[in-house]
């Protein structure tokens, strides 16, 4: 299982719990030792392009962001910086500890710090732009529109800013049950909306110009009798397609929607902690076991599991071509054919454990691991 922890949001608690912003971890590892890693005959290559180190995470999780040929990435103690081909375009060092990873486009490059001040770079040249404080802990990367920038609060409010400057647009908050899970799920910006999972198993449609609600789909209903049966929370930044938009729970659903009219296109029982992966033709998903699961796109019927890397801690999955990505806690990746769920190649990136997720570049990818290697690959 992940190590997922529960933040009390409002809870009057038993003798047992702590109120306020107490946190337990029901997801910590289980005993059981991780499968081991058995000899593989490959069937595809996973070629490294490049490598290069930007500094610890010191226990966040730090997600690089990709722009056309340039990587950008960014450490627990302060580093950011631009890469390409393994080169630093430019590196700069904030003068706060950051927590999150980087959002990025052809102008900006924005990190947050610890105590909640976000901060936006130039992204050709690396300058400082502005800073804005949130007054609020941020674990997931900035979201980048056309001229705002989204932030996700720790305890789930969005909160919108002007890309020119750092003021204050709107900010977005629904009621949270008694626990939610304190993940590090990111916010989709997808033409002219804005899209949130939330504790519950809601996955709020907002109108990114004043942070209005057009719709709130239910992924997942929470079930249970204690408040930690209950707990049904999205995890991972929703995933869209042509005409869908589809997102899982912990403890709760997998489930897939008509962006026409909000109509579910299927749905099925589901627990993960890291999110999912679609493409035209498969959704796929890493269960708490660390199963990684291949549903049909359009009807969500089961088309395999691979089961060799249980308890290996897995990123969420990213389909890349013909194959699956996933990272793991021990710093390798492991490639998956994407129609038989058979492994296909293996390599160690570096010590760290990949636990932010894998992300898309050129004809592959790129991880960032614990220990601040940034490693780019190609499939082939």
């Amino acid at each position: 299982m992940k190590s997922l922890s529960l933040r009390f949001v409002a809870l009057a608690a038993a003798a047992a719990l702590l109120a306020g912003c107490s946190s337990l971890n029901p997801f910590s590892h289980s005993p059981s030792a991780p499968a081991a890693l058995t000899e593989l005959k490959p069937s595809a290559e996973l070629a490294r392009r490049w490598q290069a180190d930007i500094g610890e995470a010191g226990g966040y999780r730090f997600q690089p962001a990709v722009w056309g040929e340039s990587v950008y990435a960014a450490s627990h103690r302060g580093d950011v910086g631009r890469f390409e081909d393994g080169r630093a375009l430019w590196q700069v060092r904030a003068d706060k500890r950051l927590s999150a990873g980087v959002g990025a486009d052809s102008r900006l490059a924005v990190v947050v710090a610890t105590d909640g001040t976000v901060i936006a770079y130039d992204a050709a040249s690396g300058s400082e732009r502005w800073r804005s404080p949130l007054g609020a802990e941020v674990l997931a990367p900035p979201a980048l529109g056309p001229d705002f920038v989204v932030v996700r609060a720790s305890d789930n409010r969005l909160i919108a800013l002007d890309a020119r400057d750092g003021s204050r647009r709107w900010v977005y908050q629904r009621n949270n049950p008694p626990l939610a899970l304190r993940t590090f799920a990111g916010v989709l910006i997808e033409g002219n909306v804005v899209l949130a999972g939330f504790p519950g198993g809601k996955l709020a449609v907002l109108n990114p110009a004043n942070g209005g609600a057009i719709t709130e789909l239910g992924v997942a209903l929470p079930r249970g009798a204690t408040e930690l049966e209950r707990v049904a929370d999205i995890v991972g930044t929703p995933v869209v397609g042509r005409r869908e938009v589809c997102a899982v729970s912990y403890q709760g659903r997998a489930a897939c929607f008509d962006t026409t009219n909000g109509n579910a296109l299927w749905a099925r029982d589901f627990s993960s902690s890291v999110g999912m992966a679609r493409d035209a033709r498969f959704a796929l998903l890493v269960d708490e076991r660390d199963a990684v699961h291949a549903l049909d796109a359009y009807s969500g019927a089961s088309v395999w599991k691979q089961d060799a890397l249980v308890r290996r801690r897995l990123s969420r999955p990213l389909i890349v071509g013909d194959h699956v990505v996933v990272g793991d806690g021990e710093g390798y990746v492991h490639l998956l054919d994407r129609e038989t769920g058979s492994l296909a190649a293996r390599e160690r990136a570096g010590k760290g454990a990949i636990a932010a997720d894998p992300v898309a570049f050129g004809r592959g990818f790129v991880v960032q691991g614990g220990d601040g290697d940034i490693t780019a690959y190609e499939v082939r």
